[in-house]
């Protein structure tokens, strides 16, 4: 029989509609949905499941990790997950295959984070999560002129070639130029109705999600209320610009603001994080 361990998806406020919100759910590897209670009050709970130990040892997560397939698997269930309940509750999301050694040791290393867990619920409760990329993608230079024309300009090779560069670092130049216009107008955007900011690596190779490069990457907690405004200014901001794109993304559940930094992703062995 293969040996289970504790996968910890969220913390998330108790509420009357829970326990038959999870009722039915299922996580990573199709496995059911419960509520562990955290601490005395039973206010909050940790939301779990049982999952493969022999997937979450150290060696073998590593290994996971570099399989986009899996890591995609893992991820779309324990977004489901988070979404389902954050539609009733307020929910902290942990960090992506946040796993224990059983239910005993989940509750031990989570439960003396429960001040901040509260605080943390409180000041996120109907707030939402807006991902904001800028990509800029210049438009390709002029093509270099056939070579009897360059000639009747008395250009060389060697000057129509700069020439060309030039104009490619001219275009290049006015994109960067137009995507921090567009950076400029999500800030004030932000300003306007995010209560927060969280700003994230750019997104290279594999893991950016289109054409061009991706040269801004935040994240903006918006309340619930000011979501369809904030998404229509940020929406605009590369509205009349050239060689830039915005994508939006969400509303999402506060992702970006809700870890502490003590809960990391890994198999936790120990009594702690």
């Amino acid at each position: 029989m293969t040996e289970r361990v504790t996968y910890v998806y969220a913390v998330a406020r108790d509420t009357d509609g829970l326990s038959g919100t999870v009722e039915g759910l299922t996580g990573v590897g199709g496995a059911p949905v419960r509520l562990l209670p955290l601490g005395d009050g039973g206010v909050l709970v940790l939301v779990v499941s049982p999952v493969p130990d022999e997937d979450f040892q150290e060696d073998a997560l590593k290994r996971h990790l570099e399989d986009l397939k899996w890591l995609e698997s893992v991820a779309r269930a324990h977004h489901g997950v988070v979404e389902a309940l954050s539609a009733d509750t307020a929910v902290l999301p942990l960090r992506l295959a946040t796993v224990y050694l059983d239910d005993e040791r989940a509750h031990g290393a989570l439960a003396a984070q429960g001040d901040f867990f509260e605080e943390r619920l409180a000041h996120l409760a109907a707030h939402v999560e807006w991902g904001v990329k800028i990509y800029v993608e210049p438009s390709p230079p002029p093509a270099p002129a056939p070579a009897e024309p360059e000639a009747a300009e008395g250009l060389s090779p060697g000057r129509a070639y700069l020439r060309t560069r030039r104009a490619q670092r001219t275009v290049r130049d006015t994109a960067y130029e137009a995507a921090q216009t567009a950076a400029d107008r999500v800030e004030a955007a932000g300003r306007r109705y995010a209560t927060d900011r969280a700003r994230h690596r750019p997104q290279q190779g594999e893991l950016a999600t289109g054409p061009g490069e991706n040269v801004v990457n935040d994240a903006y907690l918006v309340p619930r209320e000011h979501a369809e405004e904030f998404r229509a200014d940020a929406g605009r901001a590369a509205d009349g610009l050239e060689g830039v794109r915005v994508e939006l993304t969400g509303p999402w559940a506060p992702y970006s603001f809700a870890t502490p930094p003590e809960v990391s992703a890994g198999h936790e062995r120990g009594a702690g994080p």
